[in-house]
């Protein structure tokens, strides 16, 4: 009895000692197992703390209304965008008028701006109030000539072509020149015109506006052309094509026929420029000179060119048939009659002939006037027309 008890004792206590060891492990586990959640929820705060730390807060942009800022192309309650007034100024026969002085005005006396044209005759005022303007424009040899008008918020003001009438004698007795001083003036300009340096282009005119001429004027000017260098050149040379092509075989070969084929050939340029450009002019009251255009298409240029070949301006300032040029290309050539070899007299067949080759020369004179001896002009004054 006493070993069965006793037995009995010792696997109570085998198995309470093997239950106190499975406690104890199970509490280590249970232990280890929460240690590891600490420590793994410290490692996962120590590593997301510093990123939710450093993360940008954004903040808000105020809207342009409450910045009291206008965005782009949005106009603020009561604010007038400013405008801009430009135009063109041309004279009566619209060439471009340079150097004018433009002045713009407006009710309020803090609009008060002055610009000048340029080379192509244009003006511009930017950054300008909307309202009522006026503009004034004023250059020498010209009337005073008064523009108004509208400006509207934010508009594009284009003013309509001005044409400038040519001041009165009265107006340029003012200013303390008269009418044949300006004409004398406009002469020492034209006398210094030459293609190339060397060309003489004494009958193109460039300034706006010019005052004709007096008959004492014009003779001056031709007498300057007719012992011009230049004038015995292009004679020599035009007298050497003819001998080459032996025209006028009455005069012969050699150097006797070159001298009369050069005197005849400077005869015909003298009396073509005495008749055509001084003699005739101060009887029918009419301009000798061509009026550069410089402005229009190329076709208006072309037309106005070759009609210039066959009209004139006045002294009067108006248009006219060239009777000048007319009658003298023919006079020069009725006159030719007299110093060319009798075999080549043909009466009106020569004169006619030599009268239209002059007017065909003059034509193609003219157009190369308009497009390219311009270009080429040196002491051209600084108020002529642009350079096309």
């Amino acid at each position: 009895m006493i070993s069965v008890t006793v037995e009995k004792q010792n696997q109570r206590y085998a198995s309470a000692v093997n239950w106190s060891r499975r406690a104890k492990v199970k509490l280590f586990m249970a232990l280890q197992f929460k240690s590891e959640l600490i420590v793994f929820a410290f490692v996962t705060l120590g590593w997301t703390s510093p990123c939710l730390a450093q993360t940008p807060q954004q903040t808000p942009v105020p809207s342009p209304e409450r910045r009291g800022i206008a965005s782009a192309g949005e106009q603020l309650p009561g604010q007038k965008l400013p405008g801009s007034i430009s135009g063109t100024i041309v004279d009566q026969s619209g060439a471009l008028v340079v150097g004018a002085r433009v002045r713009l005005t407006g009710e309020d006396q803090s609009l008060n701006q002055e610009v000048l044209s340029g080379n192509d005759g244009q003006f511009s005022f930017a950054n300008i109030a909307p309202g009522p303007f006026q503009l004034t424009i004023t250059s020498e040899g010209f009337e005073t000539q008064i523009s108004s008008g509208i400006l509207r918020p934010g508009e594009i003001y284009i003013v309509p072509w001005m044409p400038l009438a040519v001041a009165t004698e009265k107006t340029e007795v003012q200013v303390g020149l008269s009418q044949t001083e300006v004409a004398e003036e406009q002469i020492k300009v034209e006398e210094k015109q030459r293609v190339l340096g060397v060309v003489p282009n004494f009958y193109a005119i460039y300034i706006p506006g010019a005052v004709p001429l007096t008959p004492k004027q014009k003779f001056k000017l031709a007498g300057k052309t007719a012992v011009d260098p230049f004038t015995f050149v292009f004679a020599g040379a035009f007298a050497g094509i003819e001998q080459a092509q032996n025209r006028f075989s009455g005069y012969g070969q050699g150097a006797q026929g070159y001298a009369k084929r050069f005197g005849a050939r400077y005869a015909d340029t003298v009396t073509g420029t005495f008749i055509g450009g001084a003699i005739l002019p101060s009887l029918l009251k009419q301009d000798p000179r061509y009026f550069y255009k410089g402005s229009g298409s190329k076709r208006s240029r072309i037309l106005y060119a070759i009609a210039n070949s066959v009209i004139c301006k006045g002294d009067n300032g108006h248009w006219q048939p060239s009777y000048s040029g007319i009658i003298g290309s023919l006079a020069a050539g009725g006159i030719s009659n007299l110093y060319y070899p009798a075999r080549n007299r043909n009466g009106a067949g020569l004169t006619l002939e030599n009268a239209l080759i002059g007017t065909g020369i003059s034509a193609a004179t003219k157009i190369c006037q308009e497009f390219f001896f311009r270009k080429l002009t040196r002491k051209v004054p600084n108020n002529a027309p642009a350079k096309p």
